[in-house]
């Protein structure tokens, strides 16, 4: 078959080649992979009836069609694999022990607490750390940093565990998978008054998943209904099976509430990692390891914690984490005092990094500044690039159904800025996840730690996408940008809310919000009995208006006493009428309601719908 020409200029035409290309890029790197004219690809994009620049970053689909266009077959590298890449290209290898046997040293099993909701996982860590707390420090644990090392006795040999404390609600799903990939052994807590619930086998298949050893921990064994064999009993139909029923999976029962066989649960951490698990490291080399929590801090800039998982991190080491860089200016561990290295399993506060990693991102400490800032530049830069090229249009979450409908865009574009690359990370994940059809994509374009920016107004604005703000605020002239510019920024401090926003605006159910609008009050002069209407009150309008039909409250001596009574009649002399104004006299009826005094107050007030923020 003959090669394309475009202009009367012939096109390479691929024999079905392989052309690898990162998420994101443009015409001008399809190009050089085949050695053509990067105008010609932008023309031969026109004839299939697409507009694009040589230099703009262009989706997969896009690429997969040039690539069938010109017949070849186009890879799109994933990140984890090009990170790879771009690591080999500094001759640096991630992820692997240098030197023989001889060079590993045991190091601490790292623990990751799981479980259902309400099941007793903050109180079992928060019941670990008292155990650990040294007798005479002042205040105990100071600085709780999403991880934290605690020490325990196993024959007559004090052991160390390090401990995750990732979040354990639904909500946050993929950075509890995340966790228990970065750990070794998991702790699941199983309430023994309500046995195993939906997020028990949730959690238990991460850990299946991660191919992490189990400890069970049986919690609430000092409440009423308590019945730590059944658990165990349910807990052997997915695959674990109690040692004392013959299998190989240490059951402790426990009250986190009162501190009850605490000890024997770690105990059972460190037993488990000597039978299931070699633990060892080389401390000797360069530190590499995960990036468990980061946020920004106003006097300390961008602060990261870290778990060590090989060599030794010191402070002066030059590292990069994610798309974050720069020398190690100080560490504090768990108790917030300042140490000068950090072994394998060991958990730190970092300061002294450029900007906030994401939760999750690997970390590794390279030779030179330079090389660390060339890995962190080339990162940020394929994470814009794969921004750039799910670009659409504006729109706000109260017209989203109408746009849906009409067919004018297929997607809702999200920005998320949040407190800290946590809650931004599972903020993001369960957004992600919202089963809302098929009509309709989620995208989120961005997302990071700290306040709302102008370059991410001016993102929302090329690409018409929300910002959501989760515990953070627009920063500067961002909040006037946006309003200039018609972007919706939503601010939320509970993630729920946003899920819920978000999913109700998808499926057109975006309810509207009211706000309680007082319209007058009326000072009781006289109280008339009835025998047909019951008490009337004789009344003198004091502010406003007073209307029939509308909600009133009854307020004696300054205190409300009856809420959510009714206007039901209004009499001026012998007259019905439907208002009576500021200064005039009448007569009010609340219907049923008929403790009324004299000198009480009548305040009328509706609900009015307000524009939502």
């Amino acid at each position: 078959m003959q090669a394309p020409s475009v202009g009367g200029v012939m096109l390479p035409r691929g024999n079905g080649e392989t052309v690898r290309l990162s998420r994101g890029a443009s015409l001008t790197d399809f190009a050089e992979k085949i050695n053509a004219n990067p105008a010609s690809l932008v023309a031969v994009m026109m004839n299939l009836g697409e507009m694009v620049t040589a230099t703009q970053s262009v989706s997969d689909e896009t690429l997969q069609l040039l690539g069938d266009e010109m017949n070849y077959t186009v890879q799109i590298v994933s990140p984890e694999e090009e990170d790879r890449e771009l690591l080999e290209s500094f001759s640096i290898e991630f992820g692997e022990d240098e030197g023989g046997d001889e060079a590993l040293v045991s190091r601490p099993p790292v623990v990751t607490v799981m479980g259902h909701v309400d099941h007793g996982k903050t109180r079992l860590l928060d019941a670990i750390r008292k155990t650990n707390v040294v007798a005479g420090e002042a205040g105990g644990i100071t600085q709780h940093i999403g991880a934290y090392q605690v020490t325990t006795q196993v024959n007559d040999e004090e052991r160390k565990i390090t401990f995750i404390d990732t979040p354990g609600h639904e909500a946050f799903t993929a950075m509890r998978a995340r966790g228990a990939k970065s750990t070794d052994i998991a702790i699941l807590v199983v309430a023994a008054n309500d046995g195993v619930m939906p997020q028990t086998i949730e959690a238990l298949n991460h850990a299946k998943a991660a191919d992490v050893p189990i400890v069970v921990a049986v919690n609430k064994i000092d409440v009423e209904g308590a019945d730590p064999t059944k658990v165990r009993g349910q807990l052997t139909e997915y695959g674990l099976v109690a040692e004392e029923y013959g299998g190989d999976t240490m059951f402790v029962d426990i009250s986190a509430r009162q501190g009850t066989n605490i000890d024997e649960l770690l105990e059972a951490v460190i037993l488990t990692a000597d039978a299931s698990l070699d633990l060892r490291a080389n401390p000797d080399q360069d530190a590499q390891g995960i990036a468990i929590e980061a946020h920004l801090d106003k006097g300390r800039g961008a602060v990261a914690t870290v778990l060590v998982q090989r060599g030794t991190l010191r402070v002066g080491d030059t590292m990069v984490a994610g798309d974050a860089y720069g020398r190690v200016r100080a560490m504090l561990d768990d108790k917030g005092e300042n140490v000068e290295e950090a072994d394998p399993s060991t958990p730190v506060l970092v300061l002294g990094l450029t900007n906030v990693p994401g939760a999750g991102d690997n970390f590794l400490v390279v030779d030179e500044d330079r090389t660390a800032r060339q890995i962190a530049e080339k990162r940020a830069a394929r994470e814009r690039n794969a921004a750039f090229a799910k670009r659409v249009r504006r729109v706000s979450l109260e017209d989203l159904d109408k746009v849906l409908k009409a067919g004018e865009i297929q997607q809702l574009n999200l920005i998320i800025k949040g407190d800290a690359s946590g809650s931004v990370e599972a903020l993001e994940s369960s957004l992600l996840q919202l089963d809302v059809g098929e009509e309709v994509d989620i995208r989120v374009l961005h997302r990071g730690v700290g306040a709302v920016t102008e370059s991410d107004i001016d993102l929302a604005m090329g690409s018409d996408a929300i910002v959501i703000g989760f515990n953070v605020r627009a920063a500067g002239r961002a909040a006037q940008m946006a309003e200039r510019e018609g972007v919706d920024v939503r601010y939320y401090s509970v993630i729920y809310q946003a899920i819920e926003e978000i999913e109700a605006a998808l499926k057109g159910m975006l309810k509207p919000e009211y706000e309680e609008v007082e319209l007058g009050t009326a000072e009781i002069r006289e109280v008339f009995r009835s025998s047909k209407l019951g008490n009337i009150a004789g009344v003198l309008i004091r502010s406003g208006e007073v209307r029939r039909n509308t909600k009133a409250r009854l307020i004696r001596d300054g205190k409300v006493i009856a809420e959510n009574l009714n206007i039901e009649g209004l009499r001026r002399f012998k007259d019905d009428v439907t208002e009576i104004r500021e200064g005039f006299e009448g007569g009010i009826n609340l219907g049923s309601y008929n403790d009324i005094k004299v000198d009480d107050v009548i305040a009328t007030y509706e609900m009015r719908e307000k524009p939502r923020a």
